[in-house]
């Protein structure tokens, strides 16, 4: 490579990535994770860690495309883990529960948030299953039998369908009053990380200015997968469906691994190939994603500050108030937040959105 084009490439582009959380934003990067919330108080707090990969361990995970698949497992495990973290930094599991409470903590104890999590990982992971994989394999047979005979179109009519599902599921999701909030500060999330990116100094002014869509977001993974699944589906046999679900699912780590690489490729090239493969995602960020008001945008610049401590070194992070936390952030700054001080607020690029390493 020339020292002319390494010029050309941005050190910062890939370094952080986030995911957004209930009333709040999780930042990772190399340097650590920090997830911080805003309370009902109108406090930010932030429960800080550091995330090591299996990768790290053994050699064998950072080969390609096996490299993708333990990269969205872990990711898919941090996501739900954040999630949990968020709704117990908000202090949503201190309210009274109710008969059947009472009894899941009287069996279960302290891990009962835990069990609840996992709980909800399994029957996500099955509804996304019927909704995303057997519903538009069992609609294309429909099609092809009592309408018109697909033939070798059924793969991308299967792809189709797919589509219009998810961007249904979306759009109907979006008309939840939390849900829209969410969706907020996921544009606070993009828009601070291109800030970033930029190199621009991080405050509410500056990020206002950036665009709420960002190539690297997990909403535009999602599509790259849906396309290499209509590739890959147009070898499969589509006489049953059970089969060809079955196959579907057995060969959807090849499918994450191939587009973990192609999210590799995206992060270090912008070219006309992967402009168009990207739009689809773009465009449908449009609904995952909306403009945040100041207050959420304060709260990302404190998630990617506390995420990248060498980078901040004089930034005080507000610590959650709350075990261990609690004895730091009287060490290091009593009482303090981010609205008493507004103005502190490798090769493969870091992860977020629940996808892969190299999104966002």
């Amino acid at each position: 490579m020339s020292s002319e084009k390494q010029k050309r490439i941005n050190p910062r582009m890939g370094c952080v990535g986030g995911q957004a959380v209930m009333e709040g934003v999780m930042m990772k990067s190399r340097q650590g994770i920090a997830t911080a919330v805003r309370r009902v108080d109108g406090d930010i707090i932030v429960r800080t860690g550091n995330v090591k990969s299996i990768k790290d361990k053994y050699k064998i995970f950072r080969l390609p495309l096996i490299r993708g698949i333990v990269n969205f497992i872990e990711m898919m495990t941090l996501s739900f883990s954040t999630l949990t973290a968020s709704a117990e930094m908000l202090g949503i599991e201190e309210d009274e529960p109710g008969r059947f409470g009472k009894w899941l903590q009287k069996h279960f104890g302290k891990s009962v948030i835990g069990l609840a999590s996992v709980i909800g990982m399994v029957l996500g992971i099955a509804v996304a299953l019927l909704l995303f994989i057997w519903l538009p394999a069992f609609l294309a047979k429909i099609v092809s039998r009592y309408i018109v005979t697909l033939g070798g179109w059924y793969s991308l009519v299967e792809g189709l369908l797919k589509m219009a599902i998810f961007i249904s599921y979306l759009l109907l999701v979006s008309l939840m009053p939390d849900i829209k909030r969410v969706f907020a500060y996921h544009g606070a999330e993009h828009k601070s990380i291109f800030c970033y990116e930029a190199g621009e100094e991080l405050t509410v002014e500056n990020i206002r200015t950036k665009k709420r869509f960002h190539p690297r977001c997990g909403t535009s993974f999602i599509f790259v997968i849906l396309i290499i699944s209509i590739l890959i589906g147009s070898v499969l046999p589509s006489g049953v469906v059970w089969l060809r679900v079955m196959l579907k699912i057995l060969l959807l780590p090849l499918v994450v691994g191939i587009g973990f690489e192609y999210i590799i490729y995206v992060g270090k090239h912008e070219n006309l190939l992967t402009r168009i493969i990207s739009a689809p995602g773009l465009w449908v960020q449009r609904i995952t994603t909306k403009e945040p008001d100041d207050k959420m945008m304060e709260v990302a610049i404190v998630s990617i500050k506390s995420s990248l401590r060498s980078e901040f070194p004089d930034f005080v992070i507000p610590y959650e108030k709350s075990g261990n936390e609690a004895d730091k952030a009287d060490n290091k700054n009593e009482d303090k937040n981010i609205n008493e001080n507004p103005e502190n607020t490798g090769d493969e690029p870091v992860a977020a959105n629940s996808m892969p390493e190299e999104e966002i």
